[in-house]
């Protein structure tokens, strides 16, 4: 699979911001800061890896589609993937 720009950049902002949040908690700010920010990284990392299943879940669809064959076993898949990362 082909990964593009924008998951890339999505994952080195989330990068980014865990570093931020080593910063912090070197520096011994405040708990509610720090959550915050951990809920914000976990956000990110969570929309990422949706869009990462959505598109695989696209392309692998067509792909069953030009072959002819049911692309339910695709699906479940890619719910089961999911499900995983909850």
């Amino acid at each position: 699979m082909q990964y593009d720009e924008d998951i890339k950049k999505r994952l080195k902002r989330a990068e980014g911001q865990v570093r931020g949040v080593l910063k912090m908690m070197e520096e011994g700010q405040d708990c509610q800061n720090v959550v915050c920010q951990l809920s914000a990284i976990r956000s990110a990392i969570d929309k990422a890896m949706a869009y990462v299943v959505a598109s695989n879940l696209e392309h692998c669809i067509l792909a069953e589609k030009e072959a002819g064959r049911d692309s339910s076993k695709v699906v479940h898949q890619a719910v089961e993937l999911l499900v995983k990362s909850r």
